[in-house]
């Protein structure tokens, strides 16, 4: 292996697999407490068993706060480790490929 090729593996696998990862699960998270509000509003009105509503509202909580910490821990061991993720990928090297700036 090259040097610096795990480096390279680790921000591919973090950049790539891991933060859409988390971001999927969080936004699942998020719809979940959505949909629990929504069941708790609407037993409201109907006068009926209001725990469901409850019940999906506090896993959606507990959700999100899992992918939270799940995000700052993989934080923490990147910084540690002192690597440097990027989220885009590399294409200087690739010949007749096109590069645009976005931010500017």
């Amino acid at each position: 292996m090259a040097p610096g090729a795990g480096v390279d593996l680790l921000n591919r696998i973090t950049t790539l697999i891991i933060d859409p990862a988390i971001a999927v699960i969080f936004t699942a998270g998020l719809l979940l407490f959505l949909w629990g509000l929504i069941e708790f509003l609407w037993t409201l009105n109907q006068g009926g068993d209001r725990n469901k509503g409850v019940q999906h509202m506090l896993w959606g909580v507990v959700g999100m706060l899992i992918m939270v910490s799940v995000y700052g821990i993989v934080n923490l061991v990147v910084n540690t480790l002192g690597i440097t993720v990027s989220g885009a990928t590399d294409t200087s090297r690739i010949q007749n490929v096109p590069q645009f700036d976005f931010f500017n």
